[in-house]
Parts: C-alpha cells; sequence; structure tokens
C-alpha cells in the first residue's frame, strides 16, 4: 500500500491520500480524542502523541499536529507514526467508522423561511464551487445560516486554524457569493 501525502495552506496540517476511498458517507471531523469514539481510526491517529485534529473526507484523511512551538511535534517525526497508522488500519481491514459510530453533527442549520430560496443557492454555489477546492486543500466548509445578509459557514479539516482561512473566506467565498446573490453582505466563520 502506497499512501501519498500533501501540504496544505495550513503549516500545522498534512494530507494523506491512501490511494482507496476513506469515507464515502460525507466527512467527519474530530478535534479530541474524545470526539473520536465512534472511528476506530481516528482512536489511532490520536494515540500518536501531538496529533491535535483528525479529518476524513471522501478519499483522504487530514491531520492537524500541536502548535509550531510544540518540542519533538514536528512533521519529521509525526509523519513516519501517521502513515504506520493508517497502513496499519487500512490494511487490518478495520471499518473508519465503528458500525454504531455516527459521524459528529454539525448542529443546526439556521435561516428564515422566507430566505429558504436564497439558502438553497448559497448551499448550490458551495457544494459545485467552493468544497471541490478546499477539498483538494484537505479541509471542507459547510454551510450552518444565514441571517441579516450575513452567511455562517464552519471550517473543517485543514481550513480550521489554516492562517490563509480569512482571506479564503473573505475574498475568495465571501466575493462569489455576492456575486451570485445579491442579499448576500458578509460570509462569517462558526
Amino acid at each position: 500500500m502506497f499512501i501519498q501525502t500533501e501540504t496544505t495552506p495550513n503549516p500545522a496540517t498534512l494530507k494523506f491520500l491512501p490511494g482507496r476511498t476513506v469515507l464515502d458517507s460525507g466527512p467527519a471531523d474530530f478535534r479530541s480524542p474524545d470526539e473520536a469514539e465512534g472511528s476506530p481510526l481516528a482512536q489511532r491517529l490520536f494515540a500518536i502523541p501531538g496529533v491535535s485534529g483528525v479529518f476524513f473526507g471522501y478519499d483522504f484523511v487530514t491531520i492537524t499536529k500541536e502548535g509550531e512551538d510544540a518540542d519533538g511535534f514536528d512533521w519529521a517525526h509525526l509523519k513516519p507514526a501517521i502513515l504506520g497508522a493508517l497502513m496499519e488500519h487500512f490494511m487490518s481491514g478495520q471499518p473508519v467508522m465503528a458500525a454504531d459510530g455516527e459521524l459528529p453533527a454539525d448542529g443546526e442549520e439556521f435561516f428564515e423561511d422566507d430566505d429558504s430560496e436564497i439558502v438553497t443557492t448559497i448551499k448550490e454555489l458551495l457544494e459545485t464551487r467552493v468544497r471541490p477546492a478546499v477539498a483538494q486543500d484537505g479541509g471542507d466548509i459547510t454551510f450552518r445560516g444565514f441571517r441579516e445578509g450575513i452567511v455562517y459557514l464552519h471550517m473543517k479539516g485543514a481550513c480550521a486554524g489554516c492562517p490563509s482561512s480569512t482571506a479564503t473566506l473573505k475574498h475568495g467565498i465571501q466575493n462569489l457569493l455576492r456575486h451570485f446573490i445579491p442579499e448576500v453582505q458578509e460570509v462569517e466563520a462558526v
């Protein structure tokens, strides 16, 4: 088994491509070992000292490490341990999510009923134009709400905590949505 790695715009995050489907039921974002209860693979990855976040996309795993200043938690030391854990897991045939493991909920969406047509357009643009691009960088962005002209988005994986995420939100996504939907005034991360 050969696992490719790619850098992401977030220096604390690496993207691992095992060459197979990781999770076909939608992305999953784990920010702590407690959140990883329903995933044998996430638990295995959190057992590696220095791992602070695990994100599963359709065909990739994104790992976030503890801060740059943390002693011993550089990619030269973490990457071999992560590759070993990924290989071991996929070779074992264990599922990525336990049979009773559920994906963590993003929380309830919020918007006024009068805005449902606008929200449908926002979601379509996110699905077709934004999410494929951020998935290439090892992350995901999902819709959370729309209120008084402000679109609220949840950033996951490499996007969470990325130094360029503000630029992505304000200059990329906000401009895109404002171009197609005049009612959108601003985009905020939650």
